[in-house]
């Protein structure tokens, strides 16, 4: 087999049919993955759902209502027994995270009170304001979150709140309470828009 010459046109071609290859293999793995990773988020969301929503009858997925707030989209998935709004599970967000985005699934029932929460993304420090999927449920202690109630907007007590915030990671801290807040904002304007009854 002959060698094929050092040309420009020789190089062109042999890297266009390398990135080509690569395209195939990529687009490939691509399409072998993405089905296993929508499932597996979509089973983590559920288990969420019904971790942290109040006793329902009814598939609150299938429910589930869009609130715009701001900037981005909050899910509502509304938790109902006999026909009855027992709460709402709210998939909700901050971009005030120290690493930007953080998204968490928070159960609040119709007093407004939280009930649980579950953090379903979030890229803060490791060690600091990672630990906030157990920090805040600390029952009997003013870091947690549970039992509190979102009528009045969640502070840490550095701003003169009552909740402690993640030893040096306050930041996060305040993302996190800004992303509790939100969804009970969204939880309100829906309800106020006729959306959630």
């Amino acid at each position: 087999m002959k060698k094929l010459t050092s040309t420009l046109p020789n190089m062109l071609l042999s890297l266009t049919l390398i990135c080509c290859a690569a395209a195939l293999l990529l687009a490939f793995v691509f399409d072998v993955t993405s089905g296993p990773i929508a499932e597996s988020q979509m089973n983590t969301l559920l288990e969420g759902i019904n971790k942290v929503s109040p006793e329902y009858d009814n598939n609150p997925y299938e429910e589930a209502i869009e609130v715009e707030i701001n900037g981005g989209i909050v899910k509502i998935y509304p938790a109902r027994k006999g026909g009855e709004l027992q709460g709402v599970a709210a998939e909700t967000f901050t971009k005030n995270g120290f690493a930007g985005l953080i998204r968490i699934l928070v159960g609040i029932n119709n007093e407004s009170n939280i009930i649980d929460y579950t953090v379903l993304q979030h890229a803060e420090t490791p060690g600091l304001g990672d630990q906030m999927q157990e920090w805040f449920r600390v029952e009997g202690t003013n870091q947690s979150v549970l039992g509190k109630n979102l009528s009045t907007p969640l502070s840490v007590s550095k701003d003169g709140g009552e909740v402690d915030a993640i030893t040096a990671a306050t930041i996060s801290s305040r993302a996190f309470l800004d992303a509790l807040n939100t969804a009970q904002t969204a939880v309100t304007n829906a309800k106020a828009e006729g959306k959630l009854k």
